[in-house]
């Protein structure tokens, strides 16, 4: 929905299915009024998890997470996003370290702690023998950006395939 230069999101599903929009998404929200109507939004830490996926060709929330970050950082709810982002803790350092650069001066505001949770996971998996199976997840940030690594070059799908998924 559009005022002049401002807008807002009506999320009702994840695009890629890792995170079902549910009550459990309301247990922190807040409760603003929009053109006249008391509505609820959700928190600042639903927020950065619900756009850390939307990464297509044509669409890309990235800015969004990091302004969210740089503006809300205190309003975020680490260890529950964290939780919510504990088997794509990847996707998560990579938007970390994306607000590090674009804002060098801001990073404490992001908490230490994650960081080095984050950075050791990486270390420790650098040390992993590579898998057996060439895998593809780029799927879970677009189908089409992603189609030709599973169609042609051998890689099986995970996740992201949903069908209902604009693509």
């Amino acid at each position: 929905m559009h005022k002049g230069r401002h807008f807002f999101d009506v999320i009702y599903a994840s695009s890629n299915g890792t995170m079902p929009v549910n009550d459990q998404w309301f247990e922190h929200a807040r409760e603003i009024e929009v053109f006249g109507t008391q509505v609820q939004i959700v928190a600042p830490t639903e927020l950065v998890w619900s756009k850390a996926f939307i990464q297509m060709r044509h669409r890309y929330d990235g800015a969004d997470v990091i302004h969210v970050i740089l503006k809300q950082h205190d309003q975020i709810d680490w260890q529950r996003l964290l939780s919510y982002m504990e088997l794509h803790w990847e996707m998560l350092l990579v938007h970390l370290l994306n607000f590090r650069w674009a804002y060098p001066t801001e990073r404490n505001r992001v908490p230490r702690w994650l960081m080095d949770e984050l950075m050791d996971r990486l270390r420790h998996q650098l040390d992993l023998p590579p898998p057996q199976m060439k895998v593809c997840r780029g799927r879970m940030l677009s189908r089409v950006d992603y189609a030709m690594a599973v169609d042609e070059w051998g890689f099986a799908d995970v996740g992201g395939e949903g069908e209902w998924r604009d693509a």
